[in-house]
């Protein structure tokens, strides 16, 4: 059977679903009953398609809150932080096992730098101004001769 090439919104619903749930498009397009990236690309360029785009957009919204849900069960999920080792006499031992724990790093790292692209607003990095004290910044612009008549009142500065 051929890979479907004709939209129908079915096939929307399905890749929009999938999306939502945290799977990447190129993981969908691998499936035999999805269309290749191309195709769904082409379709979210054609303009009669706006419903399409507009659905696609939200379920990668939705796909960036999965990624950070993915997170918190990824960093506590130590099932396979250990791993048990048997010595020559055949007794056993534990011993951490840095593969895994270094793997669960990276998957967590990838899903927040996705999060964080994806939905900059909510999960991006968040740079506040603030003054000494906490509060609000305030900018002050002065005129140059402000500035020098404030000088002159100050010889100190």
């Amino acid at each position: 059977m051929a890979r479907p090439s004709e939209f129908t919104q079915e096939i929307a619903n399905a890749i929009c679903e999938r999306l939502a749930e945290g799977k990447s498009l190129r993981s969908i397009c691998l499936a035999d009953d999805m269309p290749d990236r191309v195709t769904i690309h082409r379709w979210l360029l054609d303009p009669a398609r706006e419903a399409f785009c507009n659905q696609y957009a939200r379920a990668r919204e939705m796909q960036a809150d999965t990624h950070v849900d993915e997170m918190q069960d990824i960093a506590d999920d130590g099932s396979n932080d250990y791993i048990t080792k048997t010595n020559g006499d055949g007794s056993t031992y534990e011993q951490v096992n840095s593969e895994h724990i270094q793997r669960s790093k990276l998957r967590i790292d990838t899903r927040k730098w996705v999060a964080e692209r994806m939905k900059p607003k909510k999960y991006g990095a968040k740079v506040a101004l603030t003054d000494g004290e906490g509060g609000p910044l305030v900018v002050q612009v002065l005129k140059l001769s402000e500035v020098e008549k404030t000088d002159a009142d100050n010889p100190a500065t």
